[in-house]
């Protein structure tokens, strides 16, 4: 079931970031490395005020969604009530949403796929290397820790 729940939640998060992008990369600018962001405003494509609405318009719903699907999976579908059990699978889901973000959307979907490439910008690397991948994965595993106690301290208060 764990599985099951575990590729559901990444579905969601693809799906969120292809709503994000739309058919077109420009909507998610925010993504992409100050010096492509750079470059596309220097061409006139968009603007800083444009892609900070976009960011902030994705970024909060993003937020929310992925916490609210987090909560029900463990306190209702999961039955948890107790911190350390919430903890435990809070900390699961938020690790594996942390690498597929890095392997699946950074490397594989974002690296392999002519949707992300702007019109300007394709001598700019884009994608991230191996190395920045395993570093910024690495930070962000640590900050899950925190942010999975967190969800497991709502999970208890809530359910």
């Amino acid at each position: 079931m764990i599985v099951l729940q575990l590729i559901l939640f990444c579905a969601l998060f693809t799906l969120m970031v292809k709503f994000a992008v739309g058919n077109n990369a420009l909507n998610a600018l925010f993504f992409y490395p100050k010096l492509v962001q750079e470059r596309v405003y220097q061409l006139g494509l968009t603007s800083r005020e444009t892609v900070a609405r976009k960011r902030m318009r994705f970024m909060i719903p993003f937020f929310l969604v992925m916490l609210l699907a987090l909560l029900l999976i463990v306190g209702l579908w999961n039955g948890i009530r107790d911190f350390w059990p919430a903890y435990r699978q809070a900390l699961l889901f938020l690790e594996v949403m942390n690498w597929y973000d890095g392997i699946v959307i950074d490397r594989l979907w974002v690296g392999h796929s002519k949707l992300w490439i702007i019109s300007g910008t394709e001598d700019i690397p884009f994608v991230q290397s191996w190395p920045q991948v395993l570093k910024k994965r690495g930070i962000l595993t640590l900050i899950w820790m925190i942010g999975a106690a967190a969800v497991a301290g709502l999970v208890v208060l809530i359910f």
